[in-house]
């Protein structure tokens, strides 16, 4: 005869979305040391070394929650489940997008056969100088030629690549931020109504934040695909 589970409190379910916020968070302000053979990965590289390690985190804690309640025993905590999961579900597709953009950039530069020689580079930047000059000060120039130099790039392709690498590590910091301030929404929908008023019904709005957003983001996607 199995003895009946006393329910997650609703302190411990906040804890377990806040926890995941946290990390989800610390996803931003991971730094990792970049050659300066690879500036241009630089936005890119502190999210895609630490995102999967975040991902295995949330993981194994998800495995644990299940575990311990492996069918949620109140509407708190299959809210607290809908939320977690779908945060989970999010940072791993956005991390697999990040994924495929580092390696098309890497494609595009050569990555990993070798630099082209620096004659050969700086003869092309010579040509293409002009394409860009107006849009910087002498300063910035010479910082785009340097780092170009070091990358074995012409400084325009330098700055396309540089562009495409910023641009990748904007939508993997959108997608954190949206997530952890998701599951900060539902911890504190979860910690601070009572128990009974938390629930999931057929309405949109009561579903937590996290899922609501999956939901727009999938609709947005069909239609632009119309």
């Amino acid at each position: 005869m199995t003895a009946n589970r006393a329910p997650v409190a609703r302190t411990e379910l906040a804890g377990l979305l806040t926890d995941a916020a946290r990390n989800v968070s610390g996803i931003l302000t991971a730094e990792y040391p970049t050659a300066a053979s690879r500036s241009y990965l630089h936005p890119v590289l502190g999210a895609l070394a630490s995102g999967p390690r975040v991902v295995c985190e949330l993981n194994d804690r998800l495995e644990e929650f299940v575990a311990d309640e492996p069918l949620p025993a109140t509407p708190a905590g299959l809210f607290t489940l809908a939320s977690y999961a779908s945060a989970l579900g999010w940072l791993t597709e956005s991390l697999a997008e990040l994924t495929t953009s580092v390696d098309q950039l890497c494609t595009r530069v050569g990555i990993p056969t070798e630099p082209p020689h620096p004659a050969f580079a700086a003869t092309i930047g010579v040509e293409q100088d002009s394409e860009f000059d107006f849009a910087f000060n002498a300063l910035e120039l010479a910082a785009i030629r340097t780092a170009a130099e070091a990358a074995g790039l012409a400084p325009g392709d330098y700055v396309e690549v540089l562009s495409e690498s910023l641009l990748a590590a904007s939508r993997i910091t959108d997608a954190c931020m949206e997530i952890s301030s998701g599951l900060l929404e539902d911890a504190a929908y979860v910690l601070n109504e009572a128990t009974d008023q938390v629930w999931i019904g057929d309405g949109p709005d009561s579903l937590p934040t996290l899922v609501r957003s999956l939901l727009a983001r999938m609709e947005a996607a069909e239609s632009a695909s119309h």
